[in-house]
């Protein structure tokens, strides 16, 4: 049960406005940064396929998701131990 509340509350953290921002700056860094180191010569040579740019996508959504996700944590251990 304790397992369901902890999903629960970090998918709803992941639209919350106090976190987005950290969270899209993070995205945009890092994403950008991995974007070029795994596509960047495809998109140089012309090589981008729907699947490169589908990975390409995820690779800005998995940092995003992350910074929530420690961002997430973070405030909570911080409520705890109020």
């Amino acid at each position: 049960m304790r397992h369901r509340n902890f999903v629960r509350e970090y998918l709803s953290s992941l639209f919350a406005r106090q976190l987005m921002p950290t969270a899209f700056k993070v995205a945009l860094f890092i994403g950008s940064l991995l974007f070029t180191i795994n596509h960047g010569w495809a998109i140089l040579t012309g090589h981008m396929t729907s699947e490169r740019w589908i990975s390409g996508g995820l690779t800005y959504i998995v940092p995003y998701m992350v910074s929530i996700h420690g961002q997430y944590i973070g405030r909570k251990g911080l409520l705890q131990k109020m």
